[in-house]
């Protein structure tokens, strides 16, 4: 079992920057490839990143390649999402993840555990 929580979230202007923590409480954090997903209103939830349990595999969605990054400190449970040049498109609620697998992944469907999400808003 893994809790997740989001924290970071806010509004920022375009062009600025938001880090996104994602505190995962429970046994299996060291063993889970982690993702950071978002949703827009009206729209599906889209794969933003995702990081390996070494965090020596990452992947990145083509919207964010370039602006966004993500990490992981296996001591504190902790992944991160350092969002730079910000766009009002990036404005969405966005939800860490976790995968006991073997692969990272782009489909929510293969993620086990949620956290609540938290809210970025990026003004023009």
């Amino acid at each position: 079992q893994v809790q997740l929580v989001e924290s970071g979230g806010g509004l920022v202007q375009a062009g600025g920057s938001l880090r996104l923590s994602c505190a995962a409480s429970g046994r299996t954090f060291n063993a889970s490839n982690m993702g950071w997903f978002r949703q827009a209103p009206g729209k599906e939830r889209e794969f933003v990143a995702a990081i390996s349990r070494s965090g020596g595999t990452t992947d990145y969605a083509g919207s964010v390649k370039g602006r966004f990054t993500i990490s992981r400190d296996n001591a504190k449970n902790t992944v991160y999402l350092q969002m730079n040049s910000l766009k009002p498109e990036d404005t969405a609620v966005y939800y860490c993840a976790a995968d006991l697998g073997s692969l990272i992944y782009r489909a929510a469907s293969r993620y086990d555990y949620w956290g609540q999400g938290t809210q970025v808003t990026v003004s023009s």
